[in-house]
């Protein structure tokens, strides 16, 4: 079997505001929940494509508040989570961020970048499509 996507995690020091974003914002579907002891969720996992072999996203609780850095800040690891959208989507989707109230901090010809709310980077992509 070839390798392929299966799921992405990220900690989250405010899970309900991050759980949020992603779905009203970005619009993907709860897959799961799971509880922590105590009450609340300590993992939401949320929908990433269509089909049987479609990946999903894990919000999990954190216990730490999140690192502030520029958006190129030249540190090794993680730098991007980029979501594929369609470029007929692309004006669609810049509407829908500024009703947000999200920053767009970088465009490119392919991809439009901008923060969660926990500074995570995230970018919208329709590469090699042009408009």
């Amino acid at each position: 079997m070839p390798l392929a996507f299966h799921h992405l995690a990220i900690q989250c020091a405010d899970l309900d505001r991050c759980e949020h974003f992603y779905r009203e914002v970005l619009g993907l579907a709860v897959l799961k929940r799971w509880p922590r002891e105590g009450g609340g969720d300590r993992s939401v996992w949320l929908a990433m494509g269509d089909g049987e072999h479609a990946g999903f996203l894990a919000l999990e609780r954190a216990e730490e508040q999140p690192e502030p850095h520029a958006w190129r800040d030249g540190r090794p690891g993680l730098h991007l989570v980029a979501l594929r959208i369609g470029p007929a989507e692309r004006r669609g989707w810049e509407d829908r961020l500024e009703a947000a109230g999200v920053q767009v901090v970088h465009r490119t010809r392919w991809t439009i970048y901008f923060h969660d709310p926990e500074g995570n980077r995230i970018g919208l992509t329709h590469h090699p499509h042009d408009l």
